[in-house]
């Protein structure tokens, strides 16, 4: 069964701004669904419309077997929404406010009770039952808020970039948790993020977005069968001087686009042998130092950035 399925949705704005167009997609019951899209792609857009706060302006969205239009607050009885901020009160502690979230949805007392006792121990939130919830990290913070969203046993979860600003010990912590979410709670997640590792590591569908509409969706393995452009991956020795050594590295023609993380280059170029061999002779003949050269398969990042035209080149 699918879980969500979106056909043809389109959204303009009264000043006539187009959100969506002919947008469709659809997720299956039970998998982690990565939507990923630049910064006006319409990601924020198209979660509203399936979260039911905005309505589209034509197409079709199904949410569990439910009309979006025709049946809106079934959809919000069986989905819950984790935003950027935390929605946790801070003059609670984490087991009342565990207990109100539970209130806001008519459970009875013994229900709440129950539900939080087990989110507690999933989640690894007994220790800081006794601690000031004012006094969480963020990370701990972000954990109790999407308890707090499993409270009502939702059928689909929305994480709206759960670990911007966290600390990849925090985020590791949290891609585990997502993780339980899903094999614990067979909980459908729609996660966007800006962490393309993130969306690598999680994720049985990734779907990449722009200007409104998706450019490609399917599994990991799926994505690179569209990518035939092989990927040298050089760590040099020191960030030093890596602007000049980009441009030279563009200046042999040979290189199709190169992303730069830290002091590791990647460059997609046609030809592995020749783009390999080119490579390793520009940095043998100018004393580059590098510990590292090798042909691999491209990532996440390297997908999405040739699909939105993105690079340093």
């Amino acid at each position: 069964m699918e879980a969500i399925i979106v056909k043809e949705l389109s959204k303009i704005f009264k000043n006539g701004k187009k959100a969506l167009s002919n947008f469709s997609l659809t997720v299956s019951q039970g998998e982690i669904f990565s939507l990923l899209g630049q910064n006006g792609a319409g990601k924020s857009t198209l979660i509203n419309i399936l979260t039911t706060f905005i309505l589209p302006t034509s197409g079709e969205v199904t949410i569990m077997g439910h009309n979006l239009k025709k049946e809106s607050q079934s959809i919000r009885n069986c989905i819950s929404c984790v935003a950027q901020h935390t929605s946790i009160d801070k003059h609670m502690s984490l087991k009342e406010n565990l207990e109100f979230q539970g209130r806001l949805f008519v459970l009875d007392s013994t229900a709440i009770h129950a539900r939080s006792e087990e989110l507690i121990q999933a989640f690894h939130l007994t220790e800081y039952c006794d601690y000031n919830v004012s006094e969480y990290s963020g990370g701990v913070a972000r954990r109790l808020d999407i308890a707090m969203s499993m409270i009502s046993h939702p059928k689909v979860l929305f994480l709206d970039e759960p670990t911007v600003g966290l600390d990849i010990e925090s985020r590791q912590i949290l891609w585990q948790m997502i993780k339980t979410i899903q094999e614990k709670f067979n909980t459908t997640i729609f996660l966007t993020t800006h962490y393309l590792e993130e969306a690598q590591l999680l994720s049985n569908t990734i779907c990449i977005m722009k200007d409104g509409q998706p450019l490609i969706q399917g599994s990991m393995e799926e994505l690179r069968q569209y990518f035939s452009e092989p990927v040298i991956r050089v760590e040099l020795n020191t960030v030093d001087n890596i602007a000049a050594i980009v441009e030279r590295l563009n200046a042999q023609n040979f290189s199709k686009h190169i992303r730069v993380e830290e002091k590791t280059l990647y460059i997609s170029v046609d030809d592995s042998s020749e783009g390999f061999a080119k490579t390793n002779l520009l940095l043998t003949e100018n004393n580059i130092g590098f510990c590292a050269i090798e042909i691999q398969n491209p990532s996440l990042s390297d997908i999405f950035l040739k699909f939105t035209s993105k690079s340093i080149r």
